[in-house]
């Protein structure tokens, strides 16, 4: 009788490849259908209650540092590093100055009033880049470290994984069809620096600094107050 490490020695190599593929799919679906309910769900049934839209996302949290655990990806595989940032704060810099100028010619053609201090509103616009450099680093997480590599075992690196991301980022700022488009393209880009290389903290910077320029430039109502999900019809 083979024992169960023999077993696992003579499992089709093809057969555990197509079951890894199958299980990153599973897990993408799990982690965005989490984000989709806080969205879509939780943050307009809680009201002034905001805590408890944490729950899913808590628990999405979790299951994504179990994920890691299991595949035993360490932080620098996962883009927590320093030593590629300005290898990766070239290869972000020219699309983002390629973005700026493209939504000023927006900002100029719609006759709306450009203003650089529109995001900050009675904060320090200093403090507000810095909190939206964490949360950048927040999205830019769940969005390249977890999703962007799950795609990658499924379709491989390469355009299917990267439009995969950006399709999947869009698709969660729905309904604001403004923020979907902005954040498709968006995406597009982050992901296939990503891929070429990883650092979290570089895409979390041009995060914050490309909506910083998207508030400023943009129309106020055409981003409808940033909302998202069932809010946006509140």
């Amino acid at each position: 009788m083979s024992s169960p490490a023999q077993t696992e020695a003579h499992i089709d190599p093809r057969r555990r490849e197509i079951g890894d593929r199958a299980l990153a799919a599973w897990e993408i679906v799990s982690v965005c259908s989490s984000v989709f309910i806080a969205e879509w769900m939780v943050a307009a049934a809680a009201g002034t209650n905001r805590l408890i839209v944490a729950v899913p996302i808590v628990l999405a949290f979790a299951f994504m540092i179990a994920s890691h655990g299991e595949r035993r990806e360490s932080l620098k595989e996962l883009g927590i590093r320093l030593d590629n940032f300005v290898r990766a704060s070239r290869l972000l810099l020219p699309p983002m100055l390629l973005m700026v100028v493209l939504l000023l010619v927006v900002g100029y053609l719609s006759q709306s009033r450009i203003d650089f201090l529109r995001w900050a509103g009675a904060k320090s616009l200093v403090i507000k880049l810095v909190l939206g450099v964490a949360w950048g680093l927040t999205q830019q997480y769940v969005l390249q470290a977890f999703i962007n590599r799950r795609a990658m075992i499924v379709f491989g690196r390469g355009w299917a994984s990267i439009l995969l991301v950006a399709a999947i980022f869009a698709g969660l700022h729905l309904p604001n069809l403004w923020l979907a488009v902005i954040t498709f393209a968006g995406g597009t880009i982050w992901a296939l620096v990503y891929q070429r290389v990883p650092n979290l903290f570089a895409l979390a910077i041009s995060h914050s600094v490309m909506t910083w320029v998207v508030v400023s430039t943009v129309p106020s109502n055409a981003l409808h107050h940033l909302r998202l999900g069932l809010r946006y019809f509140l």
